[in-house]
C-alpha cells in the first residue's frame, strides 16, 4: 500500500484499465476471495491478467489483504479521493482569483454536464445560454433535430432552450436551418 491516499485523477487512472475494473467489480460484488484463484473465477480473467490487475490495485492501496489473507476493497479510498479533490478545488479558487460571477451561476445550475433548471432570471439565463452556445460550431448549419439532440444532452426542455438561444441572438434560423450567430468563440 502507498503512504499517501489516491487522488481522484490517480483513482480514475487506476480504474481506466478494464482488467482492474473487473477485479474491483468482483470485490464489490462480494468475491472477497481468499486467493487469486477465487478472484480469477469471479472476474472471468485468466491467472496472469487477474494477477497483474490485483498487484497494481494492491500497490496503489485500493485493495488490501485482511489478516486471514482474503482480499478486500478499501471503500474509504473513493470518499477520501472525492474529499481531497473538493479541498484542492476550493484551495485553488481561494489562492487564485475569485470565481467569476458566470462560474458561480454555472456551478449553481449545471451538475455533471446537465442543466438542473433553466434560470428564470434573465441575467443568469444569459450566462447559461452563453455556455450552451459553445456547443454549436460557428459556420456550421444544423437541422432542428440536430439542435434538439445537442440541447437534450443538457436539459429535456429543448424547445425552450432553442427559443431562448434564438431570441437572445446566440442562434439564427431560416428555412428549418439553425446556425450559431453569437456568443464567445473559444480560442
Amino acid at each position: 500500500m502507498t503512504d499517501r491516499p489516491l487522488d481522484a485523477a490517480a483513482l480514475a487512472g487506476l480504474l481506466a484499465d478494464a482488467d482492474r475494473r473487473r477485479v474491483v467489480a468482483a470485490l464489490v460484488l462480494g468475491a472477497g476471495a481468499p486467493d487469486l484463484e477465487a478472484l480469477k473465477a469471479a472476474s472471468g480473467l485468466d491467472t496472469a491478467r487477474a494477477g497483474r490487475a490485483l498487484s497494481r490495485l494492491e500497490g496503489a492501496g485500493l485493495v488490501e489483504r485482511t489478516e486471514d489473507g482474503s482480499l478486500m476493497l478499501v471503500d474509504g479510498t473513493f470518499a477520501a479521493a472525492a474529499r481531497a479533490a473538493g479541498e484542492q478545488r476550493a484551495s485553488s479558487q481561494s489562492a487564485g482569483e475569485p470565481a467569476s460571477g458566470d462560474e458561480v451561476v454555472l456551478a449553481r445550475f449545471v451538475r455533471d454536464g446537465r442543466l438542473l433548471s433553466i434560470p428564470s432570471s434573465h441575467a443568469k439565463r444569459l450566462v447559461v445560454l452563453t455556455r450552451l452556445s459553445q456547443e454549436f460550431e460557428p459556420g456550421r448549419r444544423y437541422t432542428e433535430p440536430m439542435v434538439n439532440g445537442i440541447l437534450r444532452t443538457w436539459h429535456p426542455d429543448t424547445a425552450s432552450l432553442r427559443r431562448y438561444l434564438v431570441d437572445e441572438g446566440f442562434l439564427d434560423r431560416d428555412a428549418g436551418q439553425y446556425w450559431r450567430s453569437g456568443g464567445p468563440v473559444p480560442v
